[in-house]
């Protein structure tokens, strides 16, 4: 399935390419992204480049795909998206990454709730999941700004690249949550 490219007041969210790999690096070697989400940070531009290719050339059969989020105004990829765990017509897993130059200015909930409509009203999704440490507030305030449920905590749900493991909080949006949320703004 080849990803569309969607679009918002501020944001193109395209398929991501190799070539946003100087992009992607700004944020990736620093310790305030990665290990928030679970994968250690880059130590040079060529594991970004090589962790990107792989994502765009040799993603797996469960991986929807991944988008870069990118500034309509300069055109730079600030960010990522993505869905993955993906069950044809039943559901899907939503994660995210952002250039810290850009917290606090509602990007996140902003591609989120694009690519949640994609989800929901053209892959006939019924379900989209998040999965966050417990520690992690900036993610928290997403899922809540965009009307995922909080659902509870997996206790020592998941382990991390360097073997630490952590409580996962667990949030999600059915289909029904979605459409109702859509229709009674």
């Amino acid at each position: 399935m080849n990803l569309p490219t969607l679009y918002t007041k501020r944001l193109i969210i395209r398929p991501l390419a190799v070539s946003d790999a100087t992009d992607m690096f700004e944020y990736s070697q620093t310790n305030l992204v990665g290990p928030k989400a679970g994968w250690a940070p880059h130590i040079n531009i060529n594991e970004t480049y090589t962790i990107l290719r792989n994502m765009v050339l040799f993603k797996p059969q469960y991986e929807l795909g991944n988008w870069a989020i990118v500034d309509r105004q300069t055109n730079k990829m600030i960010g990522t998206i993505e869905l993955y765990n993906h069950s044809p017509l039943f559901k899907a897993e939503l994660g995210y990454s952002l250039n810290p130059k850009y917290w606090g200015l509602g990007i996140v909930p902003e591609a989120t709730n694009e690519i949640v409509s994609y989800g929901f009203e053209f892959l006939s999704l019924k379900r989209i999941e998040v999965g966050i440490f417990v520690d992690n507030i900036q993610s928290k305030r997403v899922c809540e700004k965009t009307g995922f449920s909080f659902e509870g905590v997996s206790r020592n749900g998941y382990i991390r690249y360097d073997g630490i493991i952590f409580d996962k909080a667990n949030y999600a949006m059915t289909k029904e949550d979605y459409f109702n949320r859509k229709y009674s703004r």
